[in-house]
């Protein structure tokens, strides 16, 4: 009887998450991955991680939501851009060209890290699209103000060492070792010119602009938050903020009730 109920429980499963369609973008397949049914949560991965990024969460939201994770272009399973160039918007409109794919009039979009300045531009170029945003530990950047931060070299040996280095500093006390050795085979397994390609688009400054952009924003932050929160509500003005104690920057991971439970009394809320 137990194992009858076992295969019933992985037929489920199969059935519902199913690994879609490849949606387009110039020319260039972006995969994408639904579960569940009702609105739509779009989760977008950060720099050099893929859709794996959100295993604490499509569990526990698709049993209510419509969820989608993606792998931006370069990441996972999705294609290079055609022509090597990575920028935020093409990253906005790879998420739009999924959201088309899946025939999903409006949604809740969640970004971690680099996920949060694809969904900020995104809500810039589709705000009819987006029901709400969600920050993850993301970066924040005001125009005029240059970023403080150098890119280290992303080519070569020595390239691969400082992409290592960079991802430990990302850690902490929560991010425990299966979860470490998870994090570190996705970032590191990544094309070297997805990480030197994603990296500068992300702190190119060319795409920033100061404009506000008011929808319901919820901006759920780790213990030492990657973003000021002068800068969150200067750009996000209705943005409710929470920091998650004893988290680092992959706190989705690390803290999966505590993050769950902010996300989901924020989708209630949303009409």
């Amino acid at each position: 009887m137990r194992l009858r109920l076992v295969a019933l429980v992985l037929l489920t499963l199969l059935a519902t998450a199913r690994p879609a369609p490849a949606a387009d973008v110039d020319g260039a397949n972006v995969h994408w991955t639904s579960t569940g049914s009702g609105p739509a949560i779009i989760f977008v991965h950060g720099w050099t991680c893929d859709e794996s990024s959100w295993q604490g969460q499509v569990p526990a939201f698709s049993q209510r939501y419509r969820v989608i994770t993606l792998d931006l272009p370069g990441h996972g399973k999705s294609a290079m851009p055609k022509d090597g160039t990575f920028s935020m918007e093409l990253f906005a409109r790879a998420v739009e060209a999924v959201r088309s794919e899946a025939k999903v009039e409006r949604a809740v979009f969640v970004g971690h890290s680099m996920g949060t300045p694809v969904i900020r531009q995104y809500a810039t170029m589709y705000p009819k699209r987006v029901a709400g945003l969600v920050l993850v530990d993301g970066l924040v950047q005001i125009a005029g103000v240059a970023p403080s931060f150098t890119p280290p070299p992303m080519v070569g040996d020595a390239g691969l060492k400082a992409r290592e280095n960079m991802v430990r500093g990302m850690f902490g006390p929560a991010t425990t070792p299966p979860l470490q050795e998870h994090i570190l085979k996705m970032m590191l397994g990544t094309r070297e010119a997805t990480a030197a390609g994603a990296m500068s688009a992300t702190w190119d400054q060319s795409w920033v602009k100061n404009d506000p952009i008011a929808v319901p924003v919820l901006a759920v932050y780790a213990a030492r938050p990657l973003a000021t929160r002068e800068a969150i509500s200067r750009i996000f003005p209705k943005a409710q903020y929470h920091e998650i104690p004893g988290s680092a920057h992959f706190l989705m991971m690390e803290k999966p009730d505590e993050f769950n439970q902010l996300l989901a009394g924020f989708v209630r809320e949303l009409k």
